[in-house]
């Protein structure tokens, strides 16, 4: 298997679609009412004798307007980081491949090297070009279901996976062709044992529907981390919640925060001497939520070396 981005959004569907007292009060243009109410009292004061009170009256209520306004724009409905967890189910493809040797459960694309000691065992999945994200997307889950095909579906189940690895374009051959993983197709492979779980194995390439959602781990995020001498490299895994990481940063007890730099997959790097001393990490998913774990890894950490922080919640 070669060792693909996820670069849509979740749709509506329209039959859940409904107005509700918020949606309604998200259509009511506030800053266009108090517009209009205010040219109304202003027209009003042509009765009053006084024109400098016509031009102070109507100075007051411009000024008084463009504060709404501001607000309205800066305040009200402020948006937020959308959650990964998805109740829309998306249409993709899946296939599987058979490990023929033990060493095939080890490497990817997202660089967790063997998965069975990583704690993702044989519930993972390589992604296509059009969902794996650089490798950002490494560390989500995804609920996968067989649908469409009574042969070969197992009824009423689904899986639930971990991207962890990248399924290469061969443009040698066309999306609809031999390119299964070619843009834009949303592609999912799998290895034998999660395909098995939701079809039978002789339905080869089959229509699947997917969804995000959240991850659940056991115990906390982990550390590996390594390089050499001012170099160093960490992957970070077992991530729930989200489960993807979109920003890191390390601190060492003689240095502030430091960003790291997505080096490929989840590995993050940055070129700094913190040898000598404790290890801080801050992560932050694609949720938007940072995780702080404070003193990781003790004063005389070595490379190579595994560590486990704190954990998102789900």
């Amino acid at each position: 298997m070669a060792s693909s981005h996820f670069d849509e959004k979740d749709g509506i569907d329209s039959a859940t679609c409904y107005f509700s007292d918020t949606n309604l009060i998200k259509l009511f243009n506030f800053p266009l009412f108090f517009s209009l109410l205010s040219l109304s009292f202003v027209l009003s004061l042509n009765k009053m004798s006084n024109p400098s009170s016509i031009t102070a009256t109507a100075a007051l209520l411009l000024s008084l307007i463009s504060t709404v306004t501001s607000h309205y724009s800066s305040s009200s409905f402020s948006s937020s980081p959308p959650a990964p967890q998805s109740t829309v189910w998306h249409s993709a493809r899946a296939t599987y491949y058979a490990a023929s040797d033990p060493r095939d459960a080890v490497g990817g694309a997202c660089g967790y090297g063997d998965l069975v000691k990583a704690g993702y065992g044989m519930a993972t999945v390589g992604l296509s070009e059009a969902l794996f994200q650089r490798g950002q997307i490494c560390g989500a889950c995804f609920e996968l279901r067989c649908v469409d095909d009574l042969r070969w579906c197992i009824p009423g189940t689904s899986y639930i996976v971990t991207a962890t690895n990248f399924c290469a374009p061969n443009y040698g051959f066309t999306a609809e062709g031999g390119g299964r993983c070619n843009p834009p197709n949303k592609h999912f492979v799998l290895p034998i044992e999660a395909f098995e779980k939701i079809a039978i194995w002789k339905a080869g390439n089959m229509p699947v529907q997917y969804r995000r959602i959240k991850c659940r781990r056991e115990g906390g995020v982990r550390f590996t981390i390594d390089g050499s001498g001012i170099f160093v490299s960490v992957l970070i895994s077992n991530v729930g919640g989200a489960g993807d990481i979109v920003a890191v940063k390390i601190k060492g007890s003689r240095t502030g925060w430091l960003p790291m730099g997505r080096n490929w997959g989840q590995n993050w790097h940055i070129n700094s001497d913190l040898r000598n001393q404790p290890l801080s990490f801050e992560v932050t998913n694609s949720d938007g939520l940072t995780l702080t774990s404070y003193n990781v890894a003790p004063k005389n950490w070595n490379f190579g070396q595994t560590f486990e922080g704190k954990q998102f919640e789900v």
